[in-house]
């Protein structure tokens, strides 16, 4: 096994003419969980979407488990074990929750199945309350849920959460923090991004600031929060 789940090397991204990522350097080790912090519009979304091979205009070396995924294509990088929440839920609505969750099972790469179906419904007990309700008929947090669910369900070794609990009710909220902290403790990997800093830092082994697409700030968790740098890069 590599020495890192996840290693990114130099990663260059662009849309179009506007150079969004310049040379940003990331990794994950197995079992560790990595936050991603950083204002509006300064390369987060961006750095996730090209690590999953989402962004044409990409540069740089992107390894997983030792195996070079730079020109993947997204299906291929999620066969690696690799499972992406996105930022605005991504469920199908003309399914059922149900058929949103069972699509996506399969067996982990390395034999793993932690995370069936029961397991998912014993967690998230609205879902199994409306488990013959189409997606589009949930609410925000429930969708979130059933997103969550349908990433685990195919039994991850990296678990990439994108703007997890943005929008959501309070006690939604705390909720799926609950759920984020079992993920870890379960030993999944894990890369977060979220607006609540304090709460990413709380889950985190170490994190990275992210300011105009490069890497301002990184370290462990708690020598960030303590760090008088953070506040005036994340405009808190």
């Amino acid at each position: 096994m590599a020495a890192h789940l996840l290693e990114a090397h130099d990663i260059q991204a662009w849309y179009g003419s506007s150079h969004v990522l310049r040379g940003v350097d990331l990794t994950l080790a197995c079992g560790e969980t990595v936050g991603l912090l950083g204002r509006n519009g300064m390369g987060k979304s961006t750095l996730i979407r090209a690590l999953l091979g989402h962004v044409a205009q990409r540069a740089g070396r992107i390894q997983v488990d030792g195996r070079d995924v730079s020109r993947a294509r997204p299906h291929e990088v999620a066969r690696l074990g690799v499972a992406y929440v996105p930022e605005g839920r991504g469920v199908f609505p003309n399914l059922s929750v149900r058929e949103n969750l069972v699509m996506a099972a399969r067996a982990g790469v390395d034999g793993r199945a932690d995370w069936p179906l029961a397991r998912v419904l014993e967690t998230f007990p609205r879902l199994a309350e409306r488990l013959t309700h189409r997606a589009g008929q949930l609410s925000g947090g429930e969708q979130q849920m059933l997103a969550i669910g349908r990433a685990l369900m195919t039994h991850p070794r990296l678990l990439i959460l994108d703007e997890a609990t943005e929008g959501l009710a309070p006690l939604i909220v705390l909720e799926i923090w609950n759920v984020i902290a079992t993920i870890r403790e379960g030993g999944i990997a894990t890369l977060i991004v979220d607006r609540d800093y304090r709460r990413v830092l709380a889950q985190c082994d170490r994190a990275l600031v992210l300011v105009k697409g490069r890497v301002a700030l990184e370290g462990e968790a708690q020598a960030l929060l303590a760090d008088a740098r953070l506040a005036d890069l994340l405009g808190v």
